[in-house]
């Protein structure tokens, strides 16, 4: 990965530059953001530049013997750590999958990763196993880089165990030794690694640097490629799913409409019969649904605010919400953001989707008469 390979950041890739030629670099940071505004590449692309040793004042040279070896992912001071599904395995079993995922994926979050290795029903955990294994690599000497990284992606999700050893190592860095994590959800990482972390937060990619390139990748007209950058928030991988008119967006637009039109009616039937249907698509696609709501709960709002140019729903999205907008105010709005967005913790904390499903219904029941 090269910083001239992301999408737009450039204050950020200056800044990370700047670091590296100044020589002031921090032993942990921790990119925060979306997965598609680029953390997880600017934090590739910054391992690169920091070992590169014909790097230029905006990015490594590609071709010296450190990025050769990162252009294979395979540089022995190079450690990837990352969420796996078996408890008896660590990250090195995976490994090989890892780089070829990693290789044909330059943004990519969760879904994308179980899917690559065919597990999208299963959870994925950076376990207890892992943190011996991460102790072992940081005790070993520096091969031949100016920095060992450690390049660690969503330690939200590490078993405790794993997260307060890795604390461990931030409190007590090896020299030359340098940790890189990349969080989509920094509120739920180890608050002790937080507060001795530099965070690096990653924003939405402009709207302008985003349509520039989903129009050149996928020959858009300039008004197309725009209308999607803006619906997209700043996030590539979103721009790519209403660019290809993703199956699994209309699915999440039909449950939608299921569960609004039966908590208007006071369908408990049907209610339930909607969250047996949500129980059996996956732990990771239901936190992908409810996040898919909150946005058209939000993009509604603006609906009902009378706020068109700031709008970014599809055509599906927009005819059905043509109707439904007169139903999100600011009497319920905040309300129904928090009954979703607690409903998501709840899956992440891996309780009982049916019954989690039926508790959301019965809850947007009473806040869509407000």
């Amino acid at each position: 990965m090269f910083f001239r390979q992301i999408i737009g950041q450039e204050a950020l890739k200056k800044q990370l530059v700047q670091s590296a030629q100044n020589g002031i670099v921090p032993h942990a940071q921790l990119f925060c953001g979306k997965a598609g505004a680029g953390a997880y590449p600017l934090a590739l692309a910054y391992a690169r530049y920091l070992n590169c040793s014909e790097r230029s004042d905006t990015d490594a040279c590609g071709k010296c013997p450190s990025c050769l070896k990162y252009n294979a992912l395979a540089h022995p001071d190079l450690h990837f750590v990352f969420p796996i599904y078996d408890t008896k395995k660590v990250c090195d079993d995976f490994l090989p999958k890892w780089r070829e995922f990693l290789a044909a994926n330059t943004y990519f979050n969760m879904n994308r990763w179980l899917d690559f290795v065919n597990v999208a029903d299963k959870q994925a955990v950076i376990y207890e196993r892992e943190s011996s294994r991460i102790i072992q690599k940081v005790r070993l000497k520096i091969y031949e880089a100016a920095y060992r990284v450690l390049l660690i992606w969503m330690p939200e999700r590490m078993n405790v165990i794993c997260a307060n050893k890795l604390l461990k190592l931030i409190e007590e860095p090896s020299p030359n030794t340098i940790i890189l994590m990349v969080s989509e959800e920094p509120e739920r990482v180890l608050g002790t690694i937080l507060s001795r972390s530099q965070r690096v937060n990653v924003a939405p990619i402009r709207a302008d640097a985003l349509a520039a390139t989903i129009r050149e990748k996928f020959s858009l007209a300039p008004e197309d490629a725009l209308q999607i950058a803006r619906m997209s928030h700043g996030d590539y991988l979103q721009a790519v799913n209403y660019v290809e008119t993703s199956e699994e967006n209309k699915f999440f637009l039909e449950q939608f409409k299921h569960i609004m039109r039966n908590a208007w009616a006071k369908n408990v039937k049907e209610m339930k019969t909607f969250a047996n249907e949500m129980h059996g698509i996956g732990r990771e696609r239901q936190k992908h649904f409810l996040k898919y709501a909150q946005n058209i709960i939000r993009e509604n709002f603006m609906l009902s605010l009378q706020e068109p140019e700031i709008n970014y729903l599809n055509k599906e999205e927009a005819l059905f919400s043509a109707r439904f907008a007169e139903f999100v105010n600011e009497r319920n709005v905040f309300a129904l953001m928090d009954e979703l967005s607690e409903a998501e913790k709840h899956i992440s904390q891996n309780g009982n989707a049916k019954m989690i499903f039926f508790d959301l219904a019965l809850h947007i029941t009473a806040l869509l008469k407000l």
